[in-house]
């Protein structure tokens, strides 16, 4: 029961995340996109770490999702629609030429692969204490520079949207 859930979950996740690239119209990648993050809070509830999970559907699914797709909603431009048959016959050919070759070293490098045997993962495994002792100890710089790097992107992305609304 326990290695179909995590099917379920992994095959939901790949694939909403492969929806959400494939599809022309942003609402609906954006709904794959939720589907994925849900998926994976389901990978995370079975890794037994109950944060994060919460956090993935809270944080993701929810709040970054909804704003999302408010933008979409707000910037919604007739003229940046996609038009009917927009791929080429050579940008096919040119994407199987590109992606064959790498699939088949990519499936030859998985089944190659001398898979060590996985250790039990610790005791406090993605509670709330491990997680706030990692963050703030080992992970605090980056965890900051991160932090500025999103604010930059923010203040870009408002800054763009003010010069194409005037």
């Amino acid at each position: 029961m326990h290695d179909a859930l995590f099917w379920l979950c992994a095959s939901l996740a790949v694939g909403g995340a492969a929806l959400a690239m494939l599809r022309r119209e942003p609402l609906k990648c954006a709904l794959s996109l939720v589907t994925s993050f849900v998926a994976l809070a389901g990978l995370y509830f079975q890794l037994k770490s109950p944060f994060p999970a919460v956090l993935q559907i809270l944080l993701y699914a929810g709040a970054i999702m909804v704003l999302i797709v408010f933008v979409i909603m707000f910037l919604n431009d007739e003229s940046a629609a996609p038009g009917k048959g927009d791929l080429s016959r050579g940008g096919l050919v040119f994407a199987v030429l590109l992606l064959v070759p790498l699939g088949w070293v990519l499936i030859r490098a998985i089944w190659n692969a001398d898979w060590p045997m996985m250790r039990a993962a610790p005791e406090d495994f993605g509670t709330v204490p491990a997680m706030g002792e990692k963050l703030f100890t080992t992970w605090l710089y980056p965890f900051e520079v991160l932090s500025l790097l999103l604010l930059a992107a923010m203040a870009g992305a408002v800054l763009l949207a003010k010069k194409r609304l005037d």
